[in-house]
């Protein structure tokens, strides 16, 4: 077993996810409870199921497509991932979680597995599972990303996030995403 999954997936969703709309929650979230724990717990727990899910599904593509032009579709996916990335997400009003009389964590679990549906995320994580045919290690990969670049947002708070270089950081998610597809494409 090789650890090549579970790092390339930990790497690419931690910098994709800088600036994108997922993290603006955990900000809001953040902002608006002021209670870290059951914020990180919600976002950990959301991911895992999302995540699995879309590696299930990644696996499940992977196999069913077989044959030399499946490296064409991964390798021209992972480039238009690096052009979505160069894209700035707008946190939509609509999208905001709605205050219930639940818990912090369940407003958290609900509100991010819903934000993260059809995010770049979360089909980077179907496409990389896909390529690595690797279910558990892609979506702990990938929920270890979001981890990465949620939890300081959370602990830190709004100072923190005001002062990253977001538009460097979706440079270089955009260029990690373009080696991959390159590296898909050329190695086959």
């Amino acid at each position: 077993m090789t650890l090549q999954p579970l790092l390339v997936s930990t790497g690419l969703v931690a910098i994709a996810e800088i600036g994108d709309k997922t993290q603006l929650l955990a900000l809001l979230l953040a902002a608006r409870f002021r209670k870290p724990v059951p914020i990180l717990l919600g976002i950990l727990a959301a991911t895992i199921a999302n995540h699995l899910l879309a590696a299930a599904v990644g696996v499940a593509a992977g196999a069913f497509l077989q044959g030399p032009w499946m490296r064409w579709v991964l390798g021209i996916a992972f480039l238009g991932f690096a052009a979505w990335a160069l894209i700035p997400d707008k946190f939509e009003e609509d999208e905001s979680p709605k205050e219930r009389a639940g818990s912090v964590f369940l407003t958290t679990l609900v509100a991010f597995f819903f934000v993260e549906m059809g995010d770049k995320t979360q089909v980077a994580t179907v496409a990389l599972a896909a390529r690595f045919h690797e279910v558990f290690m892609v979506a702990a990969g990938t929920t270890l990303g979001m981890m990465i670049a949620n939890a300081p947002v959370v602990l830190i708070g709004e100072a923190a996030a005001k002062r990253l270089p977001l538009r460097l950081i979706r440079i270089l998610a955009a260029a990690s995403f373009a080696a991959i597809g390159l590296w898909i494409l050329v190695t086959g």
